[in-house]
């Protein structure tokens, strides 16, 4: 049986750099304490104390900023 699975990229916070230049690690960590406010909350999945970034939504959510505060 053929399954195609498609799983988004979920990137540990902490090794956010590792992947993307920005944001830097400090300024992720607050868009994730922000991110109800922001609506980020979105992107962000919780498993256990570890926080993961959906990379796909994030840059979604940024290209829906539209460069506003």
């Amino acid at each position: 049986m053929d399954q195609i699975c498609s799983h988004a990229r979920l990137i540990p916070a902490a090794k956010w750099d590792q992947y993307h230049p920005w944001p830097s690690i400090g300024a992720l960590r607050f868009m994730i304490f922000n991110a109800r406010k922001s609506g980020l909350e979105v992107a962000i999945r919780r498993v256990g104390r570890r926080v993961l970034i959906d990379e796909a939504a994030f840059f979604a959510w940024v290209d829906q900023q539209g460069g506003q505060p």
